[in-house]
């Protein structure tokens, strides 16, 4: 039976919006909703650049609800508290199984919370720091070092890190980099042109990768 639920569930996750991407809304008071300049941005980005074919003006989802199944993947952010029910765990953990995927990026004040949070997930899971090697580094764009710096908040190196159910990364976390930042209107950050572009390209690189695995 658990089978059989979870293949309908990996059936509808491609069956309305295969190759959109949405924005999760999450319970505890955070600023779920910052950036909201910056999916829109992105996609524009990969549209262009990967030629995907994402609706420009992303959808709202609630984590607890089975509209998440109908995309391939989800854009978390925030810089507060997040505080996931055990339903809105249990309801991600099944979407996350089923092939979906969560890109979370940490827009400076996220990182404890949402280390707790997703270890009501994945009770088993640690996150692991993504070697330079791996092929989210490594789609259209290729970056040999790893995930690029974009905004400096506490002199701290960029990292990316990763949760992986039986080898597959369902989970990639961007750490000190604020990569949303970079993808948002040049003059709400005033970011060199080289800067986005180095996020742009970081983040079509997540989505061709979620698009493709």
């Amino acid at each position: 039976m658990k089978h059989l639920f979870l293949l309908l569930f990996t059936l509808s996750l491609f069956s309305i919006s295969a190759q959109d991407v949405a924005v999760l809304k999450y319970n505890g008071g955070g600023d779920w909703y910052a950036n909201p300049t910056a999916i829109p941005n992105l996609v524009a980005f990969a549209n262009e650049n990967i030629k995907t074919n994402i609706t420009i003006n992303p959808q709202t989802v609630t984590i607890g609800s089975e509209d998440i199944f109908n995309f391939p993947m989800l854009f978390m952010t925030g810089h507060g508290n997040v505080l996931f029910s055990d339903d809105d765990a249990n309801n991600l953990r099944n979407y996350l199984i089923s092939g979906g995927f969560l890109h979370v990026s940490d827009n400076f004040g996220l990182d404890k919370f949402i280390r707790r949070e997703l270890k009501k997930v994945f009770p088993s899971l640690d996150f692991k720091e993504i070697p330079t090697n791996h092929p989210i580094y490594n789609q259209t764009f290729k970056f040999p070092n790893g995930i690029p710096k974009i905004h400096e908040h506490d002199k701290k190196t960029a990292q990316g890190f990763g949760l992986f159910y039986e080898g597959r990364l369902v989970v990639f976390y961007d750490y000190e980099t604020d990569l949303s930042d970079g993808w948002e209107d040049e003059i709400i950050h005033n970011n060199p042109k080289s800067v986005r572009e180095k996020a742009l390209k970081m983040g079509a690189n997540i989505i061709e990768y979620a698009f493709k695995n």
